[in-house]
């Protein structure tokens, strides 16, 4: 029988299950919604997602995830476990290999929190992959070369950056600023600025819509709907994307300086590969439109993003199973 090996994108905002021969199956927000008085679990993934923000006392949304890391250990085992078992079904009699990629930056104690929580889910392997290397085999760089390659993944949580050279990491840096500090400062801007509050779920829209991190020719427009802060009554303003770049300009300034910190520390010939090859983004957060633009003008390299930004890490960690295997293969 066919064994199945599966990958894993543990992510902040979303988990993505990639399946070898079938490519990634399951995309769903990492979001649990249980009811607090009997602790039972009501909603995972997208139907959960939708009760964010809207929910009656009794019954919570939580995010099990922050910044990439396990922050509520029982629900993130049976959110995995319902994952798994959705992506593969009930069919499969032998327990799957698993590889779950980390944020680069992760100590060993929360890689053991991931390792155990994916043996609880039902693993009979388990390894773990740090994001950026994930990430480059998902965008299709050959990592075994020796030739330096910079690959900066923006997910919801953390920013992962780092020059990859003979299928290892040279110089990296994880920062915990990513998507979601997007849509937090696109809240407080909206606070200061107009007033108003929103949602994160609004802030998100706001980002999708008209984000951006550079100047653009023509400026897109969107209505807003929020809470007046002074009258306290629902109210609808119209908000430009350069309102919105003006919101990210902190956030998107300290990914631009990581990127330059990890730059720094390159030995001088990976640099020189890097400033020939360019930087390659990855991750969703990397779909804010004028973030190529902006990380081009600051470090002076040509910066392209990934063909399937979001399913990149997906994709390479489950590539990542079948390099093991085939490495395993040759060598036994």
């Amino acid at each position: 029988m066919q064994c199945t090996d599966i990958g894993i994108d543990l992510g902040t905002a979303s988990i993505l299950v990639y399946i070898r021969g079938k490519g990634v199956v399951l995309k769903e927000p990492s979001v649990v919604a249980f009811d607090r008085d009997t602790n039972k679990i009501k909603a995972i993934g997208e139907d959960a997602r939708l009760m964010l923000g809207r929910t009656p006392g009794n019954i919570i949304a939580v995010r099990p995830l922050r910044q990439g890391v396990i922050s509520d250990y029982t629900v993130t085992e049976k959110m995995m476990k319902y994952f798994i078992q959705k992506a593969i079904g009930h069919k499969s009699l032998r327990k799957p290999k698993i590889a779950v990629c980390v944020p680069s930056g992760v100590t060993e104690v929360e890689k053991k929190a991931v390792e155990d929580a994916t043996y609880q889910a039902g693993a009979r392997e388990v390894a773990i992959i740090e994001e950026p290397i994930a990430a480059a085999i998902g965008a299709g760089i050959d990592i075994s070369k020796p030739c330096g390659n910079m690959i900066v993944d923006i997910g919801g949580g953390t920013t992962d950056i780092a020059v990859i050279s003979l299928g290892g990491t040279v110089v990296s840096a994880s920062i915990k600023i990513a998507g979601d500090d997007f849509d937090e400062a696109i809240v407080r801007y909206m606070r200061k600025k107009h007033n108003l509050l929103i949602g994160e779920r609004t802030a998100e829209d706001i980002k999708i819509k008209i984000g951006s991190a550079y100047k653009r020719t023509e400026p897109d427009f969107m209505d807003v709907r929020g809470r007046n802060l002074v009258t306290g009554l629902p109210r609808t303003i119209r908000v430009s994307s350069e309102d919105t770049e003006e919101a990210l300009k902190d956030t998107t300034s300290q990914i631009v300086e990581a990127i330059h910190g990890v730059l720094e520390k390159t030995p001088p010939e990976l640099a020189a590969d890097i400033a020939d090859r360019g930087i390659v983004l990855t991750g969703g957060g990397s779909l804010l439109r004028g973030l190529e633009e902006l990380i081009c003008s600051k470090t002076g390299i040509n910066t392209m993003t990934a063909e399937e930004p979001m399913t990149a890490v997906a994709i390479g960690t489950g590539k990542y199973v079948e390099f093991l295997s085939g490495y395993r293969d040759e060598n036994s």
